[in-house]
């Protein structure tokens, strides 16, 4: 903590991080007006006045779903990091602990995963399952798996060859005791790090299906969504598009922000650089 705290990236990002998530989180009390509703006689309001952002096509306040839509980018990337980390945790930790030809046709598969781009699988995913909330989190989580059992593979395969498992196996523990009490704990920072730098990507795809409409069924409010709308209106109200695209710009920033900060202050190698 004393690292990270010392570190001015760190902080702003975290600041950064911290100030969406609690927009986010008040939305319900501090956003202006109703997200869906719509008002044609003020449509395409300039930002200020009553609408500090605007107004889009449908005369809803920009402000209003740039706040709701923040409750939509972070349940969607939270909820799909932490459903891929566990899954690919416990693949690439139970696969690097077993070893042998287990651990090959495990890797295998997670190479199969990763050979697909992040948004082309979640969109292949999206489209065979349908595009609303749950298989969006579903698709996303899929395209993070392999990452995430590559980080937990790889220092799993040095533990367990370290003494401090090897007196666990002769005392006569459990695998699961030598895998959950012994193991793991000591690759949780880097499968925690690499979460945090996910959590970032995780946006970005969120940002982009809903830009080609595979994301939250209109009308709610999503950043993605926002964007492709105002890209259909760019000449004649350019800040329909130019703030849900400064939104998911500040929280993919702070997110990498914290990432970085996470992986330098755990990284014994990077603590004097």
């Amino acid at each position: 903590m004393r690292r990270l705290a010392g570190n001015p990236t760190t902080l702003v990002g975290a600041l950064l991080c911290l100030g969406i998530l609690l927009a986010a989180a008040l939305a319900p009390w501090i956003a202006p007006f109703d997200p869906a509703e719509q008002d044609i006689i003020a449509r395409l309001q300039p930002p200020g006045g009553d609408y500090a952002l605007g107004t889009d096509q449908f005369g809803r306040d920009i402000l209003s779903r740039l706040l709701w839509g923040a409750r939509i980018s972070l349940t969607v990337s939270l909820g799909a990091i932490a459903a891929a980390m566990v899954v690919g945790g416990a693949i690439g930790l139970i696969s690097g602990y077993v070893g042998g030809r287990t651990d090959l046709f495990t890797m295998q598969v997670m190479d199969v995963l990763l050979s697909f781009p992040s948004l082309i699988l979640g969109l292949i995913v999206v489209a065979l399952l349908g595009p609303d909330l749950q298989n969006l989190i579903i698709a996303i989580a899929l395209t993070a798996i392999a990452p995430f059992a590559r980080i937990a593979r790889a220092p799993t395969l040095a533990l367990k060859e370290r003494a401090f498992v090897e007196a666990g196996r002769a005392l006569g523990f459990s695998h699961a005791r030598i895998l959950f009490r012994h193991i793991l704990p000591n690759i949780l920072p880097e499968v925690l790090v690499m979460g945090t730098l996910w959590l970032a990507t995780a946006v970005r795809v969120e940002a982009s299906l809903s830009f080609i409409g595979l994301g939250a069924k209109p009308p709610t409010a999503t950043w993605g969504g926002m964007t492709r709308d105002g890209f259909e209106n760019i000449l004649d109200a350019p800040w329909l598009a130019i703030f849900p695209g400064l939104a998911i710009l500040f929280l993919v920033l702070g997110l990498n922000m914290v990432g970085d900060g996470l992986r330098d202050a755990t990284d014994p190698r990077l603590r004097h650089e």
